[in-house]
């Protein structure tokens, strides 16, 4: 059976090609989502400074809701500081550490932040001596901090600021600036500002510690290990050892890993729809191209069962063969995308992909059970012929579409209608991805209804044709109703090509302007300032800002994430929400558009709630929501206050309150400003800001720290949208090129009868323009519905945001395409003289 499959294959390598590619973008898409998705299983951040540790004890850094994945927590959740002693007594322990991170930043000689390159993150580079035990082969010179006036330096720090044991360096830690004496120089140490113990507790240990790390005696780390597990298990505290180590030291390692699986799922919806269109499209011409070859296995003696697995055996043949390629592809895919979650700050550099064969051969499997099930039902009907009934059919089609196919597209349009509708009752990114969806359900829809359009389309032209119509153009519509299944193949996956472009393109065009209209209508305030290189505001800067000439108001606004839980019809939900940390003054800076109650009442454990996720999960004002916040610490707080721009700021905003002691840092991370307008505030708190080391002024226009405003996954979602855009494009060249190749019997009986190649290539281009013409018509009816109804949804009006030249544009290329695939194929048929090309299999 299989040398039989490769002998046909033989004779049909233009068809066959177009699996080929279709199994190789396939195979590298699978593949490089399967990487993100496995790495978000199994990667973990390099060990650096618990590198000295054999034994780490932390808090959770993940929550895991009742049947779902585990997430990780953004921000860091602390143990009690008593902890350490307890765990130093473990027989086999060498060493207890209880490591505190907080917010410190070095001045040079000139007054300036050194940068983060030199001191690390600023955000968690101040700790306590005790922490320098840590890493191994530790070199120091000079002597341990003494007092609350001395700091020790790592060795690049002191290089970078200029300064040797006891000399003096001014230090923004916790928010509090002030100068010490440099007591020592660390080398070794893996960056870091080192206070005494009891300096680093008051500043950032608030009675807790990160974390604990133990030292154990040679071959004793197991058993401590387990002893340090019975003792953190009852706390719920975790206990690490080896490479889970990384996890520990970088949080936001952990929070990026737990996001890889989302995304990676998010991604795979729409990446396998496009792929199975594809690769199903190229298999049915493939097989269509056989016909007469399985025709006449049937006229002699091959049972159905026969025929369907030959055509399958064919296609996962030469499926296999374009994995070989594919997968390598997909591996070194999965690292861009990587570098674009980076890059938009959704994953932390630190963070490595995991590089396994399971990627490789789930999408292996995954892509030939695709091909396999395609070629079994694309050969379905032949098989089941009658033998003398397949033969007298090979050459052509059936001429009466099949109903209950027709009845089943027209249904699956008329669902997609009626998903179009959830912008209009949920403003949210689950409303607007809804839109995108239902514009891929409306053209599987065409595509099986698309005989049925195509023949009625081409019947009524062929009834409105002039008497003295062209040869060609006659020749143009009557191929067109009588290869209605032809033509209908051509004109869905063009329509394909436009309804993906538009539905997806302007729903994130959409969104990013509904997002952007919420935030730029919401911010009453024309400036922000920012401290990137502090790690966070220094606690007097509000004060100083105030005392400027010309501010009105000042709000400090921050950014955590946090988990909902709820109720919705009966079942447990859980959803993950960036969401602005506010004081009862963001009311003075902010306008959120608030329906009932006040953001003034934002104190205590209290919340704001958007209005959209108010109805859909029963939070009403005065009533309480169920949230984890950031560190995984679960509250019950008081809605007191229901507002209607929630694209812009999320469905749910906390209080400054209530987020103290579960945040990272601790620090604000921006100040919203509002001033009289007048140059004189400007010119003042540009002074301010450059009178201080390590601020930043700004436009207080869209998010000034990304606690709000336009979400990095849109960006992503149109990078990710033009690489599968590309893949679609190839896919739809390959089978119309494969489809127009089929077709030289068809060019070469018309030369026979007298029709000349400058006639054929007019008919061919007519048929083409008819392609083109419909595909666009449909493709943009189709896509009209879903974006008018998301308009109204986001914007308020009928039409959506984004570019004019994207429908004219597309609209080129389905024409370049239409054209090309077709008109290269015909030129190449007709340089064949006609006997010789019937003679041909």
């Amino acid at each position: 059976m299989l040398h039989l499959a490769l002998r046909m294959a033989r004779h049909r390598i233009a068809a066959l090609a177009a699996i080929a590619c279709a199994a190789l973008g396939g195979a590298a898409f699978v593949t490089g989502i399967g990487v993100l998705a496995e790495s978000g299983f199994r990667s973990h951040a390099p060990v650096e400074r618990l590198a000295g540790a054999d034994v780490v004890v932390s808090a959770a850094q993940t929550y895991r809701p009742k049947g779902d994945l585990a997430v990780g927590l953004p921000e860091r959740a602390r143990v009690p500081r008593e902890l350490t002693a307890r765990l130093a007594r473990l027989p086999g322990v060498t060493a207890a550490v209880g490591d505190v991170s907080f917010p410190a930043a070095v001045l040079d000689r000139r007054g300036a932040v050194l940068p983060a390159a030199v001191t690390g993150d600023p955000a968690t580079a101040g700790h306590g001596w005790s922490s320098t035990g840590l890493p191994d082969r530790l070199r120091v010179s000079g002597a341990a901090p003494a007092g609350p006036g001395d700091v020790a330096l790592d060795a690049r720090t002191a290089a970078a600021a200029g300064v040797a044991p006891g000399g003096r360096v001014s230090v923004v830690a916790a928010g509090h600036r002030a100068t010490y004496r440099v007591s020592a120089v660390v080398g070794g140490s893996g960056g870091g500002i080192f206070f005494t113990d009891a300096t680093a507790a008051s500043l950032g240990g608030r009675g807790r510690v990160d974390l604990v790390a133990l030292r154990t005696a040679p071959g004793a780390r197991d058993s401590v290990a387990e002893r340090a597990r019975a003792i953190a298990g009852p706390a719920g505290l975790v206990v690490s050892t080896g490479a889970a180590r990384g996890d520990v030291e970088a949080p936001d390692a952990m929070a990026g890993r737990g996001a890889l699986p989302l995304f990676a799922g998010s991604l795979a919806g729409v990446t396998l729809l496009v792929v199975g269109f594809i690769v199903g499209g190229s298999l049915a011409v493939s097989i269509g191209a056989q016909r007469r070859d399985l025709a006449l296995l049937r006229a002699v003696g091959a049972t159905p069962r026969q025929v369907r697995r030959l055509a399958a055996a064919q296609a996962v043949v030469v499926a296999a063969a374009a994995l070989v390629p594919g997968i390598p592809l997909g591996y070194l895919l999965a690292d861009r995308l990587r570098a674009l979650l980076v890059f938009a700050g959704m994953v932390p550099s630190s963070l490595p992909l995991t590089f396994s064969p399971l990627p490789a051969v789930a999408a292996a499997l995954l892509l030939l059970l695709v091909v396999r099930a395609s070629a079994w039902c694309a050969a379905l009907r032949t098989s089941r012929m009658a033998a003398t009934e397949a033969v007298a059919e090979s050459r052509s089609e059936p001429r009466t579409p099949s109903r209950g196919r027709a009845l089943a597209g027209f249904l699956l349009m008329a669902a997609a209608t009626v998903m179009s509708v959830a912008p209009l009752l949920t403003r949210t990114e689950q409303g607007a991805a809804v839109t995108a969806f239902a514009g891929i359900v409306a053209t599987i829809g065409l595509g099986l209804a698309g005989p049925v359009v195509v023949g009625r389309i081409s019947r009524t032209l062929a009834r409105r044709l002039p008497a003295g119509v062209s040869a060609p153009t006659w020749l143009a519509v009557a191929n067109s109703r009588g290869y209605a299944l032809r033509v209908a193949s051509a004109v869905t996956t063009l329509a394909m090509a436009v309804v993906f472009t538009l539905t997806y393109a302007l729903t994130q065009t959409t969104m990013l302007k509904a997002t952007s209209n919420d935030v730029a209508s919401a911010t009453r305030a024309q400036f922000t300032m920012t401290a990137p290189g502090l790690g966070g505001l220094p606690d007097d800067l509000a004060a100083a800002v105030r005392a400027t000439p010309g501010v009105r108001a000042v709000a400090p606004v921050s950014g955590t994430t946090v988990i909902w839980t709820y109720k919705m019809l009966g079942d447990d939900e859980t959803d993950y929400h960036s969401a602005p940390i506010l004081s009862p003054a963001a009311s003075s800076v902010l306008d959120l558009g608030v329906r009932s109650g006040d953001l003034a009442h934002l104190t205590g454990a209290t919340v704001a709630v958007d209005a959209g996720a108010a109805r859909s999960r029963n939070a009403s004002l005065g009533g309480t929501v169920n949230l984890v916040l950031g560190d995984g610490a679960p509250v019950t707080a008081r809605v007191v206050a229901i507002y209607s721009r929630g694209l812009g700021f999320g469905p749910v905003v906390i209080s400054r309150d209530l987020a103290a002691g579960h945040t990272t840092t601790g620090l604000d991370q921006s100040l919203l400003i509002r001033t009289d307008g007048s140059d004189a505030a400007a010119r003042g708190l540009t002074a301010l800001a450059s009178g201080r080391p390590g601020l930043a002024l700004g436009r207080a226009y869209g998010a000034p720290d990304g606690a709000y405003g336009v979400p990095p996954e849109l960006w992503i979602n149109i990078a990710i949208l033009a690489v599968l855009l590309g893949y679609l494009l190839l896919g739809i060249a390959n089978k119309l090129i494969a489809s127009t190749v089929q077709r030289r019997h068809e060019i070469a009986a018309l030369q026979l009868i007298g029709a000349t190649p400058g006639q054929i290539r007019s008919m061919m281009r007519r048929e083409a323009t008819l392609i083109c013409v419909v595909a666009l018509g449909t493709g943009l009816l189709l896509s009209v519905v879903p974006l008018v109804l998301l308009a109204a949804g986001f914007l308020h009006r009928p039409w959506p945001a984004g570019p004019l030249w994207l429908f004219p544009a597309i609209a080129a290329v389905v024409a370049a395409l239409a054209f090309l695939t077709m008109e290269v194929p015909t030129r190449r048929a007709l340089r064949t003289p006609p006997a010789q090309a019937l003679t041909r299999a």
